[in-house]
């Protein structure tokens, strides 16, 4: 049991934990991000460069099908290296991503925040939520609310951890948890009622001062709208050390269509 399945050299079959809440047929950007930082893992790695910003713009949504994902590198220097992914299915291009490698130097850490609160137990309440077991994607992942609830709009602190591979038969890195993680700022914030109305993301932007280095990550995130269909979640992002970054979404918003 897992996220994707590989298909070939940069190819993945997607499986219904990938699904998504909008529609069965499309996944969760969550999966996607993770997959694609799991191939930018294996393209032009050096010693001593570490992940520090990814971008994902989302072109329509992905299907729960077979995708391939090309890399390349935009950039390749002594100190910093950008490259790209593009994520297709059936010829079309869904996703497009860049990401930025920064080379380690021994530079002194400022303080960071620690987490807001241990990992809590499991809310019996929150398992039965739109949220933990309405979609294959939500189904995957383990939910601890801190603060705020699924059950209702406003900003939330969660921690989260995957409970299967992301790719079968290969182990998952603390950055993949992260990423699969970091596109859920907007659904455990939301701010307007789901049964109603839409709040897709059409972007995220992952920014990292430090890897993360636990399986349960956290996230502190809060959503705003604006007056004409547009919104915005920013997230601050823990493993349980403490702070390694942020994640935001820009966010399409829309009633539901009858």
């Amino acid at each position: 049991m897992a996220m994707y399945s590989r298909a070939g050299e940069g190819r993945y079959r997607a499986s219904e934990h990938t699904q998504g809440p909008w529609d069965p047929g499309s996944q969760h950007m969550g999966p996607v991000t993770a997959l694609i930082v799991h191939e930018l893992a294996r393209t032009a790695p050096r010693p001593g460069l570490q992940l520090s910003r990814l971008v994902v713009d989302v072109f329509a949504p992905v299907p729960v099908a077979e995708l391939r994902v090309e890399t390349d590198v935009a950039r390749d220097g002594k100190r910093v290296q950008c490259l790209s992914a593009s994520v297709r299915s059936g010829g079309r291009e869904f996703a497009r991503a860049s990401a930025w490698r920064i080379r380690e130097a021994g530079t002194h850490a400022t303080p960071a925040r620690k987490p807001p609160a241990p990992v809590p137990p499991r809310s019996q309440e929150h398992a039965r939520s739109w949220l933990s077991s309405g979609f294959g994607y939500g189904r995957a992942l383990d939910w601890r609310f801190v603060t705020g609830s699924p059950l209702t709009p406003g900003p939330a602190t969660v921690w989260g951890r995957l409970g299967m591979p992301l790719v079968e038969g290969e182990e998952i890195t603390s950055l993949e948890r992260l990423a699969v993680f970091a596109d859920s700022g907007n659904g455990i914030s939301l701010a307007v009622d789901f049964a109603t109305h839409l709040f897709a993301n059409v972007d995220l932007t992952i920014s990292l001062f430090r890897s993360p280095e636990t399986e349960w990550i956290c996230m502190e995130s809060a959503t705003v709208l604006g007056p004409a269909g547009r919104g915005l979640t920013r997230s601050t992002l823990y493993d349980e050390n403490g702070e390694v970054g942020t994640a935001t979404q820009t966010l399409f918003v829309a009633p539901r269509e009858p």
